[in-house]
């Protein structure tokens, strides 16, 4: 269905104007999948996140300034996502043997293996862009990049 379909508009003040409701729209369509996806392993997409950036630590650990540097969700509160991890058995939380002021993060072997058991089925999210060629999905890519590099947005 077409975006006017989807949300019953057929009029839009221009085509700069439908392109960013699309962008949103199609969005909360993709993260609505994932919410989903995610709820049932007992994890938010963001919690899914911070997993994935310590597997990409391990065994080093991380600090919450080098997780929140490199979130997808910037808004997210890193500390707060830390702790419910935490609570959950899927990572540790030391206190940094150099620095006391500073805590070191690693993921647990809980958390590694709800990586290793989801990776699979968060592989096939890339099904959300199989009605894309590589042509469209390389030119989607270039003018989403083109959307974050506006300067005065």
């Amino acid at each position: 269905m077409s975006l006017a379909e989807d949300i019953k508009q057929k009029k839009f003040e221009s085509e700069y104007q439908k392109a960013l409701i699309n962008l949103l729209y199609t969005y909360n369509h993709v993260v609505s999948k994932m919410n989903i996806f995610f709820k049932s392993h007992g994890i938010t997409r963001q919690q899914y996140n911070v997993l994935r950036i310590l597997r990409g630590q391990h065994p080093k650990p991380a600090s919450i300034n080098l997780i929140k540097e490199r979130m997808l969700d910037k808004m997210s509160d890193a500390s707060r996502i830390v702790k419910r991890l935490l609570d959950k058995d899927l990572i540790v939380r030391k206190v940094s043997f150099d620095d006391r002021r500073s805590v070191e993060i690693t993921i647990s072997q809980n958390g590694l293996k709800l990586l290793e058991d989801t990776d699979n089925e968060v592989k096939n999210f890339i099904n959300l862009t199989n009605n894309l060629s590589d042509t469209e999905a390389k030119q989607l890519n270039v003018l989403l990049d083109k959307l974050r590099e506006q300067k005065n947005a």
